[in-house]
């Protein structure tokens, strides 16, 4: 009876407590034990799952590591390709322009034939000013046909093989071209120079030259056709004491910049032993 008794009195004894303490609880009187207890159980709750997290994340990394080093490595592929593909836009517009140009030009000059060719090559040699085209014999090309572009005279065929053809530029210093002052009307005589300056020479000394002033092909020697643009005088050298006064040209066509030119196939010059 004694052992019943006293489970009996301590199980009540427990059941007061946790009536007690809930209602201690319920109140409010329990709050500041909770937070000193609870506290240090939080701190270590959150240092393991942060010691958690660290491990891993640290397990994760070496995957995480490989795909980001693979999306990047497809991402600068999609940009090298974009970037390509801006130049190959750009390419094309630039060429349509040209194209267009050399259209206008070949229109507002309906009595002459032409053939379009693109610059392949040029003569590195600081005595020997040509470029390379990509149209030879095969298509019709010869030797001392007039090439040029919208701007003005580049030069004559000077070699022709089957598939492309060498130009004499009009700043080989062994290049020969008659032309004419536009405004004074005086004949002269081109006269490219080693240093790349290009004179017009045999200008009588009577004519009065300005700066400015276009210079054309005059015809003279059948080598060119007439009133084909060469280039405009920037200054004028004149001595008393010489037969001839000469006058120093910008070039209308810049030919180190060529890319496409127009080849003038109806012309036929009436020599072409004159020029090498």
């Amino acid at each position: 009876m004694s052992r019943i008794k006293t489970r009996t009195l301590l199980a009540a004894t427990l059941i007061l407590i946790a009536a007690g303490i809930l209602l201690l609880s319920q109140g409010g009187m329990l709050d500041p034990a909770q937070d000193l207890i609870l506290r240090p159980i939080s701190s270590v709750q959150t240092w393991v799952a942060m010691r958690y997290a660290a491990i891993r994340d640290l397990l994760k990394s070496p995957s995480d590591l490989a795909e980001l080093r693979a999306q990047n490595a497809e991402l600068e592929l999609e940009i090298a390709q974009l970037q390509q593909e801006i130049i190959s836009l750009q390419e094309q517009v630039a060429e349509s322009q040209i194209l267009s140009a050399l259209l206008n030009y070949a229109r507002s000059e309906p009595e002459n034939r032409y053939l379009a060719a693109n610059i392949i090559g040029k003569d590195t040699s600081p005595f020997i000013r040509s470029v390379w085209m990509d149209r030879g014999s095969d298509v019709g090309i010869k030797q001392g046909m007039p090439v040029v572009t919208e701007r003005g005279l580049v030069g004559r065929v000077a070699e022709v093989f089957a598939t492309s053809a060498r130009v004499q530029l009009i700043t080989d210093p062994e290049i020969i071209v008659n032309v004419r002052l536009q405004n004074s009307r005086s004949d002269g005589a081109l006269a490219p120079q080693l240093s790349g300056e290009i004179w017009v020479d045999l200008i009588d000394q009577d004519i009065d030259v300005s700066p400015g002033e276009l210079v054309l092909t005059s015809g003279l020697g059948g080598i060119y056709p007439a009133d084909i643009p060469v280039g405009e005088v920037i200054s004028v050298r004149k001595r008393d004491y010489e037969l001839f006064q000469q006058v120093v040209i910008q070039p209308s066509v810049d030919v180190d910049d060529l890319e496409i030119v127009l080849i003038i196939t109806n012309f036929r010059p009436l020599t072409t032993e004159a020029n090498p």
